[in-house]
């Protein structure tokens, strides 16, 4: 029997279904069956065991077939393969254990705010707060989706979050640990046949991200761009998008009062322009500030009826009196919430814009050697985009210690399972199509690395931003970075020019010299690793520092 036609059976003789519930009977369920307490202002806590407080990058798994295997990067470090007969064995166990269930939630969304290619995907669970997950992140069917090119290709995925699997049916199948044991968690994709399963994470972006993925494969092929970014708009309708790895400023320099939000992390770009996948926001909580956040900070934590409220906190620290401590990490430093786009004051309802004017990709380089702000050709953005580069901090021992570059292709490696040339080769493309302009901003460390240098003083960066967004850097003079194969305005308004060449800024020139040469053939290393095998255009490759 054809997978899919078993779950449907499994479904239709199950004595229990809830079906598309309301968001309020999704929420009434979850605390009537202990799934999660209520807070003290009415939002929902839940608390995931350990191997559940994050994903499981090797544990997330692509079925191998035919039908899909030749798009797909298999090279890269986040694509796993599995074998067809493994899945299918993991589908009829789970729908096994489905069949055992008191109760099963179904519900029937979309992702996708572009009616055009709003993929349906219906979610079978036997958790009510999954159930409420769906409804919190993803959308509802809109009027016209028959119309939609995936109207008849849906996508369906069956989650068992706190079931384990019997790993004595799959020892060299699935993952082995460092124990020798079998591992009892996957997260499977199977492109070609519309499936995917959660068996055994409980943690909410395992579902976020698995629909991500299934999204940024199917888009491409459809000549639709996906891209993990947060997007927004100002009053005259000219949209910008912002993409940019974790500490590089995304969310701080996104919201922005006077433009309205599409969405945080999830789009599409198509000739109609650009939509947002989601319904909703999955934020990092850790040492979320009210000042610092406060759109996020009230979008969770204000206060309701639990009935209307909803928004689900995930891994946080709880008093008795069912307030938090989100400083308090000694669970997790990865507490989310979930939570609708509604609970956010100033966002652009429909999701979806024209073709963006400006695309900004944020880096926060600690070497202190990339110019704060550089406009790309599209060859230049198309090597950034693949790329992805950011810095982290090594630690903060005695002593100066050496950033660690971070390369994560598209600003999103571990969701990105096409061939590269595909996602990059559509950019170009993009810009050129519509005019987009896309700058490098480096919101990381000027005058000299970290531990001698300071971090780029963020009214500078917002400055840099809004001169770009605003067009004032269309019509300056530009200069060429020869050794990063970047242009530099020579003026930024409200920006001191000193600071724009990055040479300037540092006191012992050859000092600059030897790091800006060490970066670069760290970036012509990695390229060569990730796409020397790869069909990227030699213009692109041209355009590779330390080349």
């Amino acid at each position: 029997m054809e997978l899919k036609a078993a779950l449907t059976d499994a479904i239709d003789s199950h004595g229990q279904i809830r079906k598309n519930l309301t968001r309020e009977e999704s929420i009434k369920d979850a605390v009537d069956r202990k799934e999660a307490l209520v807070t003290a202002n009415g939002a929902l806590a839940t608390w995931t065991p350990a191997p559940s407080t994050g994903r499981a990058p090797l544990d997330t798994l692509i079925v191998r077939r035919p039908e899909s295997d030749s798009n797909i990067d298999w090279d890269s470090p986040n694509n796993l393969p599995v074998d067809a007969e493994t899945f299918e064995m993991l589908w009829a166990d789970a729908l096994s254990v489905l069949a055992a269930k008191e109760t099963v939630y179904v519900t029937d969304r979309v992702v996708g705010a572009d009616p055009a290619y709003a993929l349906p995907v219906q979610t079978i669970t036997d958790r009510a707060l999954t159930s409420l997950f769906t409804l919190n992140m993803f959308r509802d069917v809109p009027e016209g989706i028959e119309e939609s090119i995936f109207a008849k290709r849906g996508f369906t995925l069956l989650v068992l979050p706190y079931d384990k699997i019997d790993t004595s049916r799959y020892e060299g199948r699935l993952r082995e640990l460092p124990d020798g044991r079998t591992s009892d968690m996957a997260i499977v994709m199977d492109f070609a046949k519309g499936l995917g399963l959660v068996y055994g994470s409980a943690y909410g972006g395992s579902v976020k991200k698995l629909i991500f993925t299934v999204m940024n494969y199917y888009l491409p092929l459809e000549n639709i761009l996906p891209i993990h970014c947060s997007a927004n708009e100002n009053s005259n309708g000219e949209l910008s998008l912002f993409l940019g790895l974790s500490g590089t400023g995304k969310t701080t320099l996104s919201a922005d009062a006077n433009r309205a939000l599409l969405g945080d992390d999830e789009h599409g770009w198509s000739g109609n322009g650009v939509a947002n996948f989601e319904n909703g926001c999955y934020a990092k909580l850790i040492d979320l500030n009210p000042e610092k956040e406060p759109e996020i900070f009230n979008a969770v934590f204000h206060e309701d009826d639990y009935l209307n409220h909803g928004a689900i906190v995930e891994n946080a620290m709880m008093y008795p009196s069912g307030k938090f401590d989100l400083s308090d990490d000694r669970m997790t430093p990865n507490s989310r919430a979930s939570y609708p786009l509604t609970f956010l004051s100033n966002i652009k309802p429909s999701s979806t814009g024209n073709n963006p004017k400006t695309v900004v990709f944020l880096t926060a380089d600690a070497n202190g050697v990339l110019p704060p702000i550089s406009r790309l050709n599209p060859a230049q953005a198309m090597l950034w985009f693949l790329l992805g580069y950011t810095s982290k901090l090594a630690g903060t021992e005695t002593g100066i210690v050496d950033p660690v570059s971070t390369f994560s292709r598209f600003f999103g490696q571990p969701f990105m399972p096409c061939l590269p040339h595909i996602y990059s080769d559509m950019l170009g493309h993009k810009m050129k199509e519509h005019d987009t302009v896309v700058y490098l901003i480096n919101t990381g460390w000027s005058g000299g690395p970290y531990g001698v240098g300071q971090r780029m003083d963020i009214t500078l960066t917002r400055a840099m931003v809004d001169a770009a967004l605003d067009g004032k850097l269309e019509n300056v003079k530009y200069q060429r970075d020869k050794l990063f194969h970047l242009d530099v305005p020579v003026f930024c308004p409200g920006v001191p020019s000193k600071i724009l060449m990055p040479e300037n800024t540092w006191p012992d020139k050859n000092a600059y010299k030897e790091r800006a040469i060490k970066l670069s053939l760290e970036f012509s290393d990695y390229f060569d690793k990730a796409y020397g095998n790869k069909n990227i255009d030699d213009d692109v490759r041209k355009q590779c520092p330390g080349k």
